[in-house]
């Protein structure tokens, strides 16, 4: 099941004695099942906003809400388990030798019978089309194979809430539109980080503009 999202009013810093936040009083919803777009210049508090989401960084006043429950430091651990983030660049994601045991990582890590770890990963693959790439090393994966291995170890671990950031980096045009028309099949409550405002048209149908940390714009798309 998709999760809800709840921002409210959060103020973010990486240390406390930075003189300014990175972001400022920042409050949006989403709805379960809804795909936002988040845009905003180099700098305007993106990235620290997806970081936030899956408790990397914590705000020093305000609070998020997952599907109900309140981010702290005590559940961060199993609000990540609801959420998958995506980096932008996926060689910081994918660390084990071949494209099998990397989308497989996760669902070791929990436990789970390698009869079944199979069973997912294969689905995750063939879903993705990607099948073809299992036993390869990740280290000699091109830009777009490294970004549907990347989201193919998301996947397999279920997640309620999707957060991509900057999706389209490092792709040519037809590893592009294959990713969206990858990504358009998914029905997670789902927050893009793009400047591609093509993408964001055609995957989303609400965008909220961050600029300095402050959130400046909040309509659908077509507005």
């Amino acid at each position: 099941m998709p999760a809800s999202v709840e921002v409210n009013d959060i103020t973010v810093r990486y240390q406390s004695g930075d003189p300014l936040p990175v972001l400022s009083h920042l409050s949006f919803s989403l709805q379960k099942g809804e795909h936002l777009a988040l845009t905003g210049n180099n700098g305007a508090g993106k990235s620290t906003l997806l970081l936030s989401l899956v408790g990397m960084l914590f705000p020093e006043n305000g609070g998020i809400v997952i599907d109900g429950t309140e981010l702290n430091r005590r559940n961060a651990a199993l609000i990540r388990q609801k959420t998958g983030l995506v980096f932008q660049n996926p060689d910081d994601q994918l660390f084990m030798p071949t494209v099998y045991d990397d989308i497989a990582f996760g669902l070791r890590s929990q436990g789970k019978p390698e009869t079944e770890t199979v069973q997912k990963a294969d689905k995750v693959l063939a879903a993705l089309g990607i099948s073809t790439l299992r036993e390869r090393f990740t280290h000699r994966l091109s830009g777009g194979e490294k970004r549907l291995a990347a989201l193919a170890g998301i996947l397999v671990m279920e997640p309620e809430l999707m957060l991509f950031d900057e999706p389209a980096t490092f792709l040519d045009p037809p590893g592009r539109e294959r990713l969206i028309e990858i990504l358009s099949t998914l029905s997670h409550t789902m927050i893009i980080v793009t400047h591609d405002l093509d993408m964001a048209k055609r995957l989303c149908t609400r965008v909220i503009h961050l600029e300095r940390g402050c959130l400046t714009a909040d309509d659908t798309i077509h507005d």
